[in-house]
C-alpha cells in the first residue's frame, strides 16, 4: 500500500499548500481553470520565496486530477511502500 510522502493543507477553494513530512513548505497545488497544478516553491538563505524553485523545480506545473496528496506524491516520485507484515 502506498503512503503519501507529502501533505496538503487547505488554504482556500483554489489553493492547497504542499509540505514534506517534516513540515517544509515545497509548493502549492492551485486550481487554474479546471486543472490542478503543482507550483514549486523554494526559499533562499535569507528566507525569501523563490517561485518555481526548491527541490521540486523539475515538477513545477505538474497536473493532478484533484487535490490529493497520494496522487501528487506519486507524480513527484515520493510514494513509499509500507513494510510487509511477516
Amino acid at each position: 500500500m502506498a503512503v503519501a510522502a507529502l501533505t496538503l493543507t487547505f488554504v482556500n477553494a483554489n489553493v492547497h499548500s504542499v509540505h514534506l513530512p517534516d513540515g517544509s513548505h515545497v509548493g502549492n497545488l492551485k486550481r487554474i481553470g479546471s486543472s490542478w497544478k503543482f507550483k514549486a516553491i523554494g526559499y533562499d538563505a535569507a528566507g525569501n520565496v523563490l517561485p518555481g524553485g526548491g527541490p521540486f523545480t523539475d515538477w513545477h506545473n505538474t497536473q493532478c486530477s484533484a487535490p490529493d496528496a497520494t496522487e501528487l506524491s506519486a507524480k513527484l516520485g515520493l510514494t513509499a511502500q509500507q513494510p510487509q507484515a511477516l
